[in-house]
């Protein structure tokens, strides 16, 4: 294709008979009975007032009811004391355009009732342009924001005038009639009849036809439930276009949608005539717009193009409601504004701007010869680096200058759209090679010239003198060269999604490169995914924000965190089929967390599931090609949203897996296996305090415990409920509970069965010197006569302050212990507070923290080995979830009247000796390969090292052909799969239900780790040739 042409006509053109409707009344038409009395009454209260002159009086009253042409739904809504306020506020505009000798007469009335029950707005309106400034301007976002996107259902009814304000000026007013809904008690049983769910006012005036339509409309909705219904008629003899609009507006969050969308049809020189608003007790709203082509005379001025032939606008409209939907507040869409775009590029400039935002703040060469001089291995150096690049990434490239280039450059961001727009949009069968690939705006077209990627990098590189400028617009070409699908042009969608490939991530940041990541933006929350293989699995963390600067801190800093977050996963899931992966969600200031989660996995399962429905979920442009398989699980603020994404997952279509694409789902509904009801992160954690009392002789009702976490927690209680140590302290977020001579075990275990925290423990259970400190606690005198001024900030540092035998933290803050109080675990004789520490919580000491305190003779396991039983039992229940059709998954895995059935209990137990096996088995080859040493080696480095070889061996067998020999594959899977699932469904069907290449991950998962675990990170080629030779053995 040479060149971009203008749209062909759409599918849904003015010759098809499919869409037409009668020219009849959508609504019937009020007939206000009193009107004429109405009048004379109006016309004594104006002739009362004496502003407008006696012998003017009846001419103005009669132009206002006869010649004006506005609905008789203003007059039976307002008395005649405000229509004569209305009627002397027009006078008295008109007399003011005469003074100031304008042509244009400027009308702004609003009345909106104290009790709430609605509004009355009125205002001069020019078809077809959406003002900026002056009456009308921000009146449609009022109403968005007083009425239609509140809690409280309202209806809306606008109408333009049928005639001018005036014999002399051409101006027609618009008037809106807002008013609350008064719905009957919903249904007793569930029906799908929308005269259950309506508003009386909307049953008496909607005609049987708009039912009929608006039922449709509610059906689709409720059957789909995410993203806009948009259907098209048009009225039969006319040139006027009515479309339909519907959607879920509790589901969907959106905002400022009604405002936008006459943004949108401005846009293509399209006015409305009517417009309405119905909201439903049961969610649904929708909106209904009755649009005519601009005349060719008002659409001319000033030597702009005539408008396009109306299908080619409304097939616009119809392409880009949902762009709009899922970013009504696009801050580069503005019709007529200096360097406004279209709606497609509009979205295509706002996905680009967030992309820049985490991906143009860039070190550079400048950081790596500092790296390179510097030594990261040292504590201090490594504090210097951190600083200096958290300081490139605040000072480099703000929001503001990005979208200040942005709109500098408008024509450089639609050349770049275009680039984008060629490949991504899904060309249909019956496209004509002549016609434009990408609907794209119409008047936009007239010169545009698709670029190569080459031609396009000179010319950004010709155009632009400055540097900064052009590294903003050359991260737009890498985003597009990155794309490999996206929902873009999906016609239903409640946010964007894009799969890159991660090749652009620079190595000196980013040293491990990710398998694949996705990127997701709605109006209200940005997000990421990453994943370091492809069978990888990992939580959904929400990053909430207390205030702005808390918020911007973590925009900079989301696409890092979620980065470090799954690379940790990765070393972590070293002995698991799934690689390490972790998604972010950031939402705005005051959005709905769980609104947020729910449009982020909506839009991934966009690019999840091939479309197979026109017009809702159509095919992709799918450059990645292969299927993608992806497991999320539960972390911060989203533990009570899994049971949800696999439901929903399911009702997607998403039939094989929808069973398998979360854990952490609920045992007794969705066939779950919660990791604290079984103690599964206790259980490996548990192996390590084990595995030391074991090699050093040690008894364990001799050993003193400090422990952070509290019962009222997973890990705290199953720690509790799991060991028989002499516990000397116990910090969790309601205080701090200690005694010198232990705690009493009964007390503590009464607390973690009832999951309640250290502040309700009994105190007459504790010795003389023993105390308990609650965080709103101020001036406490302790036993010592040493006095805590502040509850919370005696808990926040508390686990620096006391000694035992074993320290084992099981909940706190991230970097607990860091690089500026680690020296604080050592006391002034160079003794440590601990002897052996047992890193249950994730990320609680930091690296550098560990290795000095390994220095000081603690015998310490860091997380990513110790904490794992979580992660092995989350990928068992992936494995329950791909492995059983849907009829043995709610036959075996559901619970029947509140119990588990003999296959869940049994297999929940395989779980558990999995989780045994493999956290006994590192723990063995940590402890030994620490011996060779002879200390040599820190055990954080050999975990680390541990992790990554087993993960790199892991890569190379996955990519080998060790799999392709049958008798080794089959022996190693049937040991791999718990004996309950291998024993009830059979090797054989297993095999055949299994992805490939989740086949291919699980055997590399356990051939590489019972390898590593047997003969250590330097076992040689011949050791791995005998180990290969009983791989067979079944």
């Amino acid at each position: 294709m040479s060149s971009l042409q203008v749209p062909g006509r759409p599918p849904l053109s003015s010759t098809s008979t499919d869409n037409l409707i009668k020219d009849l009344p959508g609504y019937k038409t009020p007939v206000f009975a009193g009107k004429d009395a109405q009048r004379a009454l109006v016309e004594q209260e104006v002739s009362n007032k004496g502003f407008i002159p006696a012998p003017l009086v009846h001419g103005e009253v009669d132009w206002f009811y006869t010649n004006l042409g506005i609905d008789d739904t203003y007059f039976a809504n307002e008395n005649a004391a405000i229509i004569s306020d209305h009627i002397i506020a027009l006078y008295a505009a008109k007399i003011q355009a005469y003074t100031k000798h304008e042509e244009n007469i400027v009308i702004d009335l609003e009345k909106i009732n104290d009790n709430g029950s609605g509004a009355t707005f009125i205002h001069t309106s020019p078809p077809g342009v959406t003002s900026t400034e002056g009456p009308g301007a921000a009146c449609e976002v009022r109403i968005d924001d007083l009425f239609l996107d509140t809690d409280i259902p309202y209806r809306l009814e606008t109408f333009r005038s049928q005639g001018a304000v005036s014999a002399t000026a051409s101006q027609q007013l618009r008037c809106y009639f807002v008013s609350r809904c008064n719905f009957p008690p919903l249904p007793k049983e569930d029906t799908d009849d929308i005269r259950a769910y309506s508003d009386p006012v909307f049953l008496e005036k909607a005609s049987e036809n708009t039912l009929a339509l608006y039922q449709t409309a509610m059906r689709a909705v409720k059957a789909r439930r995410y993203g806009p219904v948009i259907s098209h008629y048009q009225v039969e003899g006319t040139r006027q276009h009515r479309l339909v609009i519907a959607y879920d507006s509790r589901s969907s969050g959106t905002r400022h949608f009604f405002s936008a969308l006459s943004n949108l049809y401005h846009f293509y020189a399209l006015y409305s005539v009517r417009k309405y608003v119905e909201q439903f007790s049961n969610g649904v709203t929708i909106i209904s717009l009755y649009l005519n082509p601009l005349p060719a005379s008002l659409g001319n001025n000033n030597g702009a193009p005539a408008p396009p032939p109306i299908e080619h606008s409304i097939h616009q409209v119809l392409k880009e409601a949902s762009l709009l939907f899922c970013l009504p507040d696009n801050p580069f869409f503005l019709p007529k504004a200096p360097g406004s775009h279209a709606v497609q590029e509009a979205t295509y400039a706002y996905a680009g701007w967030i992309f820049a935002q985490h991906f143009c703040n860039r070190l550079g060469p400048a950081y790596l010869s500092l790296r390179n001089v510097l030594d990261e291995s040292d504590p201090a150096h490594a504090e210097v680096l951190n600083d200096i690049k958290r300081r490139f990434r605040e000072e480099t490239f703000t929001r503001e200058s990005i979208a200040g280039v942005i709109s500098a450059y408008p024509e450089l961001i639609r050349l770049l759209y275009v680039n984008f727009a060629l490949t991504h949009y899904p060309a249909s069968p019956e496209d004509d090679a002549a016609q434009l690939m990408p609907t794209l705006s119409y008047q936009r077209l007239t010169a545009a010239q698709p670029l190569s990627d080459e031609e396009l990098y000179d010319k950004l590189r010709r155009t632009v003198p400055n540097k900064g400028d052009l590294q903003v617009l050359e991260s737009f070409l890498v985003f597009n060269k990155h794309i490999l699908k996206t929902n873009f042009y999906q016609p239903t969608k409640v946010a964007l999604s894009f799969r890159l490939a991660p090749d652009f991530l620079p190595e000196v940041e980013y040293p491990k490169k990710p398998f694949g990541m996705f990127i997701v933006i709605g109006n209200e929350f940005r997000g990421f995914h990453i994943r370091f293989r492809d069978v990888a699995r990992g939580g959904i963390r929400i990053v909430m924000s207390r205030n702005k600067e808390n918020y911007s801190i973590n925009q900079r800093m989301l696409f890092d965190e979620n980065y470090g977050l799954a690379s940790t996963q990765s070393l972590k899931n070293k002995d698991i089929p799934e690689g390490g992966a972790k998604g972010t969600i950031l939402p705005s200031l005051g959005a709905s967390p769980r609104l947020c989660f729910e449009k982020y996995v909506d839009s991934i399962v966009d690019l999840l599931i091939p479309g197979q429905s026109p017009g809702i979920k159509e095919r992709l442009v799918d450059l990645y090609g292969k299927p993608e398989l992806l497991f999320f699980g539960p972390d911060e603020g989203t533990a009570d949203m899994m049971d949800w994404a696999a439901i929903h997952a399911r009702e997607r279509g998403a039939e094989t897996w929808w069973k398998s694409f979360t854990t952490g789902k609920s045992a007794e509904t969705l066939g779950g296996v919660p990791h604290d009801t079984y103690g599964m992160t206790s259980l490996s954690i548990r192996q390590y305090v084990l595995g030391i009392y074991k090699q050093l002789g040690l008894r364990e009702k001799d050993i003193t415990k400090v422990q952070t976490g509290g019962p009222d927690g997973d890990l705290g209680s199953n720690e509790i409920l799991l060991s028989q140590d002499r516990t000397t302290v116990v910090i969790d977020g309601s205080g701090v509970l200690v005694d010198p001579v232990g705690l009493d075990r009964a007390e503590l275990i009464r607390l973690a069965k009832l999951r309640v925290p250290v502040a309700n423990f009994d105190k007459s259970k504790l010795s003389k010197d023993g105390y308990l400190v609650k965080v709103e606690e101020h001036d406490v005198k302790l036993p010592s006569g040493e006095v805590v001024l502040d509850g919370t900030d005696f808990r926040n540092g508390a686990h620096l302050r006391f000694k035992a035998d074993l320290f084992v933290p099981c909940g706190g803050r991230p970097e607990a212990i860091n690089i500026s109080n680690m020296a604080a675990l050592v006391d002034s004789e160079g003794k440590p507070h601990f002897k052996y520490i047992v890193e249950g919580a994730n990320l609680f000491i930091t690296q550098q923290a560990r290795l000095y305190l390994e220095k000081r003779k603690i015998i310490l396991f860091k997380d990513s080995s110790t904490n794992k039983g979580g992660v092995t039992s989350s990928s068992l229940e992936v494995l329950a979830g791909l492995a059983l059709s849907t009829e043995e998954y709610m036959d075996l895995m559901i619970f029947k009247g509140g119990k588990p059935s003999e296959f869940y209990q049994s297999y929940v137990r395989d779980v558990q000796a999995k989780i045994t096996e493999n956290a006994a088995m590192e723990f063995q080859c940590i402890w030994r390969e620490h011996g060779r040493c002879a200390g040599a080696k820190s055990r954080t480095a050999i975990s680390d090292e541990l992790s990554s070889t087993l993960n790199n061996l892991q890569a190379e067998l996955e990519s080998s052909d060790l799999f392709e020999d049958v008798p080794s594959r089959e022996g190693v899977i049937g040991r791999a799969i718990p004996a309950t699932l291998v024993n009830k469904i059979g090797l054989q069907t297993l095999l055949k239900r299994l992805p490939e290449p989740y086949q291919r991950a699980l055997f590399s998962s356990w051939v590489a780790s019972h390898f590593i675990y047997k003969y250590g990170v330097n076992g040689s080629s011949v050791d791995f040739f005998h180990f290969a030779r009983d791989l067979a053995r079944k």
